[in-house]
């Protein structure tokens, strides 16, 4: 839309204007934030400016366009239909190898691209849009390993690259060969007050444009009210494909946009509707993309898959790596948790440092797979009162296992209001993990079924954690200076006890 993404397409702008910055400019982003827009928006700009040489937009949805062998030709195409010089020097290489197309990738570039970008010296903006979206068996994508073999031979030549932070374009990125040249901007990191205005702005002019165009509907002046517009931006939290989606269904020619306004902002903390109309199936397209070479038999790493992310949704409060792996008691190390969830940068948001926690981008996508309606495919389903349960018991694991007296070794007479930085002491000798399982264990019993498979185990470990480790507990509760937790914490207790005798009685 015109007149949004101005500080991004500034920047772009700014790269493709400094004859001295890096060649090679990568914009990334979580699926649904919006970069395929932006490059269709720069290439337009660049093409009015003179700059633009020659372009590729990348879709799984056509067979042309997620072929790889593709893309130099078509880059060739363009440029020779832009610039006569280079025109002329193709023309020269298809008459000695009219079979070029057919060639290795490596080969393709060197002979139809760079050979005659060489010769001419030609300057002129690449671009690639979507690269995530081309079937590529290799592990590290096959045009960057192109890329960083040649980009140093053509130096008046700027390349602009979108794609999801993909595991195979991530490691392209990170090859030696390539990254000097090369400046990276994260999407999902921009600042969030720039997003949200470019948001409310598109929410304004659509919702007024489907106003006008609907004569069949009486709608006041005032419509959209300003609060409904208030609520649909929070609701969107910076997410582009959100705010589409959303005037999709409500401009449905077969309902009222106005009674589906009201329904959305209606359910402020729901995006069952928005997800029907396009959300869902973009993260079930994600996650397919990002499994498929994995058989639908290997259960073990569905199962880790399911296991980490349960964690990462149903967690109460975020956790990194470095404490999801001291949590979960079949995951070892940090490594293990980011094996897991290699795949899924398009979807999470999972930062480099392990002891930064991990984060859905939007609440959209754990409504998406804790819903068995809207999530479909069952090997990424999360059945909350299966991974509960799974937490609570990691947590009983946890403590078992690390709760002891005096567990930060204390002087036996210390008072703690005369320790010098608690909070540290906290974090050497517990640790953000335990932590997590003192605070918040009965807050997952509550949400575990009262009867099923687990009920019997889940019994035993809380008669277990009684009789051996409750003073240890709330030793640690008391240093967390979260006593108060433990009233809760009873009252959750006998409220699943009575729903378990509930369950007993009624069979």
């Amino acid at each position: 839309m015109k007149g949004t993404r101005r500080d991004v397409l500034s920047r772009l702008e700014r790269w493709l204007n400094d004859g001295q910055d890096k060649q090679v400019f990568w914009l990334n982003g979580l699926a649904g934030t919006g970069k395929s827009a932006i490059a269709k928006s720069f290439a337009e700009m660049s093409f009015a400016d003179g700059k633009l040489g020659a372009s590729f937009f990348c879709s799984r949805d056509f067979e042309d366009r997620r072929n790889l062998q593709k893309i130099f030709p078509t880059l060739a195409f363009q440029l020779a239909h832009r610039y006569p010089l280079f025109r002329k020097e193709l023309l020269m290489v298809l008459t000695a190898n009219p079979d070029v197309e057919r060639e290795p990738l490596y080969s393709q570039m060197e002979k139809l691209v760079v050979g005659p970008l060489k010769t001419t010296r030609t300057s002129a903006l690449i671009i690639i849009d979507a690269l995530d979206e081309c079937k590529d068996e290799e592990p590290v994508s096959s045009i960057l390993s192109v890329l960083s073999r040649y980009v140093e031979q053509i130096p008046h030549v700027k390349f602009f690259i979108t794609g999801r932070p993909e595991l195979q374009i991530r490691s392209g990125f990170r090859l030696a060969a390539l990254r000097p040249f090369t400046e990276e901007f994260r999407l999902h990191e921009v600042e969030y007050r720039l997003v949200n205005t470019d948001i409310e702005r598109f929410f304004r002019a659509r919702l007024t444009d489907i106003a006008k165009n609907r004569s069949n509907e009486d709608v006041t002046e005032d419509w959209p009210r300003s609060s409904y517009i208030d609520i649909l931006c929070r609701k969107a939290a910076n997410f582009f494909v959100y705010a589409s989606t959303t005037i999709q269904f409500m401009a449905s020619p077969y309902r009222w946009p106005s009674k589906r306004l009201a329904l959305l902002v209606s359910l402020p903390q729901s995006t069952i509707h928005e997800g029907e109309f396009g959300i869902d199936s973009l993260y079930a397209r994600v996650l397919r993309h990002a499994y498929h070479g994995v058989g639908s038999d290997n259960q073990e790493v569905y199962r880790h898959f399911r296991s980490v992310v349960g964690a990462v949704l149903l967690a109460l409060n975020p956790l990194s790596m470095k404490s999801l792996s001291d949590l979960l008691h079949d995951f070892d190390t940090p490594s293990d948790i980011s094996r897991s969830l290699r795949s899924l940068h398009s979807l999470l948001l999972i930062p480099e440092d392990i002891e930064t926690p991990i984060r859905p981008f939007h609440r959209s996508f754990p409504d998406f797979l804790i819903d068995p309606k809207r999530c479909q495919d069952t090997r990424f389903y999360v059945d909350p009162s299966v991974h509960h349960t799974e937490i609570l018991l990691s947590c009983f694991y946890l403590m078992e296992k690390k709760l002891k007296r005096n567990i930060c070794d204390l002087d036996e007479n210390t008072v703690l209001s005369d320790v010098d930085d608690l909070y540290s002491w906290r974090e050497d000798h517990i640790g953000t993990a335990l932590q997590y399982a003192c605070k918040f264990w009965t807050r997952h019993l509550m949400m575990s079924p009262s009867s099923g498979p687990n009920t019997e185990e889940v019994q035993k470990a809380i008669d277990k954690f009684f009789t051996t480790h409750l003073l240890f507990w709330v030793e640690v509760l008391i240093i967390m200076d979260a006593l108060d937790v433990c009233v809760h914490c009873i009252n959750d207790i006998k409220r699943w006890y009575i729903a378990v005798s509930s369950e007993y009685i009624i069979c």
